[in-house]
Order: structure tokens, then C-alpha cells, then sequence
């Protein structure tokens, strides 16, 4: 299969490198030079289970790509993905489909810009991946996938992607209720994403106090509320389990928001709390942990010098 994996962080290069393994042909876009320069110099490195791979892979910008894929994978911020998806507009064919396996709400809205509903397929994904430096990512443990067309029917190229995915060991299935499990992870990125970047500590620091780890709890209590006055049933024992397991056991990671404000660089925290707070305004409920955590990410986001953009999305 032609894959492009539009967004060559630390989720595409994990993801990119292990379909390219499988025998696909991938490409790698994205508009870091030295993201792109370190791949094709001296291939994507890739720390997994135990194992270094490196793997020969393209990487190139959007301008340098000239054939037109069957499959775009989109792993950009959800802030980016219209500028991104805008800049192979001119690669996507009539029969190419886009897969967002992408945090937070509203990408399938971004990408019907683009392509009819029937060539969308949403997911959501738990794989861990960190970029330790250009071209070279580090994953810690396994995850899970779960895809489903955006029109609801499971068809036999949807298929040939769950394959294509678990083939690559990427443990994909197809799942009728992934909208839940969307909201599930915004849950958790919404509680641990959020509190470590205004806290600017890693996950074991959140861990060991009582008065965050409440904070992580009430915020992903008012989402899963939410998701549930919205008809989609997602479940707070399930999110509470994974946050305690990530407190347990990832207690060094940095998650990519805290590295985004460490690095100066706005945040998802728009299409996370942001979001949550817009559907909940929406039906009338009110989620003020929520919302403080995103005024509060906001705040500093308002810090970085020449960026008035970042207000630009405020509920």
C-alpha cells in the first residue's frame, strides 16, 4: 500500500517506520528540515520492545512529493492537520482515503474539508511514543488501535487497513464504538496532559500527590459526563484505570503537551479541554476543572512571544 504519514513526530515515525517494516511503502512529510534531514541521512531510529531498528525510510516535505497515496495517515496537531491536509491537496486522488489516529476532537470535521465522508476513517490509538532527538523515537510498552469509517460501513478497504496495521504490529481492530473510545482518551489527555504542563512536572510527580491525582480524577469525571449527555458511552472506571496505570507505571514521561510548553510551542489543548468545554457549553453543563486547566494552559501558551494565534480558538 502508498502511505503517506502526514506528521513525522514521535506517533508518525512509530507508526510510519512499522509499516514501512511490514513491506509498505511509506513516506514520511513534515516541516522540520532537521527532522527530515536526520531520516535521510542516517534513517529512522526507532527504540522498541527491547530492540534499536533502524529503518530506511523517506522523509521529505510536502512539495518534494509527487505521487499520490491510497492511504494518508494523519498524526499532526489537530491545531495543524488543515494546513498540513491543505499542503498535498494536490496529491490526494479520488479514491486516496485519510485515517486520523489523532488526540482530541473535531478531526473528521477537518478532514471532510477535503475528502467525502465514505474516504474517512477515524481512530484512535494507545500506543506511547516519545522523539528523543531528529529521527530518533523511543516507545515504551504496547498499545492498541481501534478504526472505523466515518460513514458507519465496514468495507473491504477498511479492512486491507486493519490489516495493513496489524500486520505491522500495531494490534489494529476495527470497532463500531471508537467514538467512545475517542472520548475516552480525550478524557485522559484532558486530566494528565493539561496538569503536568501548567505544573511542568512528569507523570511520577503527578503521582505522588494527593491533591493533583484528585485534580486528574474530577476533570476526567466532567468529561466522560459530557460524552455521556452526548449519547456516547463512555466509561469513567475505564478512563480512572488508565490514568492510575500511567501514574504507575510511565512515572519519567514527559507527556507531548508538557514538552510543548517547555519548548515554547503551542499546545492541543484546544481540541482537549478546549473542545470538552465548547460540547459542554453546548448542552448546557457547566465543567469548571476542566476549563481552568485550559485557561490556565492558555496563559502560558499567551506567553510565547509573537504567538496572538494562540487565543484564537478560546470558547
Amino acid at each position: 500500500m502508498r502511505i503517506l504519514v502526514l506528521g513525522a513526530g514521535a506517533m508518525g515515525c512509530l507508526f510510519g517506520g512499522l509499516l514501512h517494516r511490514a513491506g509498505h511503502d511509506v513516506t514520511l512529510i513534515d516541516v522540520s528540515v532537521a527532522q527530515i534531514a536526520a531520516i535521510n541521512e542516517a534513517g529512522l531510529i526507532l527504540e522498541r520492545g527491547g530492540e534499536t531498528l533502524t529503518l530506511r525510510i523517506p522523509a521529505a516535505l510536502a512539495a518534494d512529493v509527487g505521487v499520490a497515496p491510497e492511504l494518508v495517515v494523519l498524526f499532526t496537531k489537530t491545531l495543524h492537520s488543515e494546513a498540513a491536509l491543505e499542503s498535498i491537496r494536490g496529491l490526494i486522488a479520488d479514491d486516496t482515503i485519510l485515517l486520523s489516529l489523532q488526540n482530541g476532537l473535531g478531526n473528521e470535521e477537518v478532514m471532510a474539508r477535503f475528502v467525502p465522508r465514505a474516504r474517512i476513517v477515524q481512530g484512535v490509538t494507545t500506543f506511547p511514543a516519545d522523539l528523543v532527538a531528529p529521527g530518533h523515537v523511543h516507545s515504551v510498552g504496547f498499545g492498541h488501535s481501534q478504526i472505523m469509517s466515518l460513514d458507519g460501513l465496514v468495507t473491504p478497504r477498511l479492512e486491507s487497513i486493519r490489516v495493513a496495521l496489524d500486520d505491522a504490529g500495531l494490534e489494529c481492530e476495527i470497532s463500531p464504538e471508537v467514538a467512545t473510545a475517542i472520548w475516552e482518551k480525550v478524557a485522559f489527555n484532558a486530566a494528565l496532559n493539561t496538569l503536568t504542563a501548567v505544573t511542568r512536572l512528569r507523570i511520577g510527580s503527578i503521582a505522588d500527590s494527593p491533591e493533583a491525582t484528585d485534580l486528574a480524577r474530577r476533570v476526567a469525571e466532567e468529561v466522560v459526563e459530557v460524552a455521556n449527555r452526548k449519547g456516547i458511552g463512555a466509561r469513567k472506571e475505564v478512563v480512572l484505570a488508565t490514568i492510575a496505570g500511567a501514574l504507575a507505571e510511565h512515572r519519567e514521561h514527559q507527556p507531548s503537551m508538557l514538552q510543548d510548553v517547555l519548548a515554547g510551542r503551542r499546545t492541543e489543548v484546544g481540541s482537549l479541554n478546549g473542545a470538552v468545554v465548547r460540547e459542554a457549553e453546548a448542552i448546557g453543563l457547566r465543567v469548571p476543572f476542566t476549563e481552568a486547566l485550559y485557561l490556565l494552559v492558555r496563559t502560558l501558551e499567551a506567553a510565547i512571544p509573537g504567538d496572538s494565534a494562540a487565543r484564537l480558538d478560546r470558547p
